[in-house]
């Protein structure tokens, strides 16, 4: 469970993939560097809207079938270190993405208090 009180802005993330600004796929028919890929997508996000990991509350990690989730959760160590106070975390697994090149799609939820 998670709770924000307070004065300030919520912030979604849509669903993001492992995917450059150039529409290049990133680690294709790998989950590991798809979803450290994907992680560091959302801190640049998050730091866009002057907002950082201790901000994050809630993701929700959509992860297509037949793939090895520990693997997945192996791409996520390095940003899961960093995090204070880990958010609440859902994982959904889906018949497919939008390409079948992504084996995983992330979102990501945030609250920041105003000053």
């Amino acid at each position: 469970m998670a709770v924000t009180k307070g004065n300030g802005s919520t912030i979604y993330i849509g669903g993001q993939n492992a995917i450059t600004k150039d529409l290049e796929i990133i680690g294709k028919g790998n989950i590991a560097l798809q979803t450290e890929y994907i992680l560091k997508n959302i801190e640049v996000a998050l730091k866009s809207v002057h907002a950082g990991l201790d901000d994050l509350f809630k993701l929700t990690i959509y992860i297509v079938q037949g793939q090895d989730v520990r693997k997945g959760f192996e791409g996520a160590q390095g940003f899961l270190k960093k995090l204070k106070n880990p958010p609440v975390i859902s994982g959904i697994v889906v018949a497919g993405l939008a390409n079948p090149d992504y084996l995983v799609e992330i979102e990501a939820v945030a609250f920041k208090k105003d000053k």
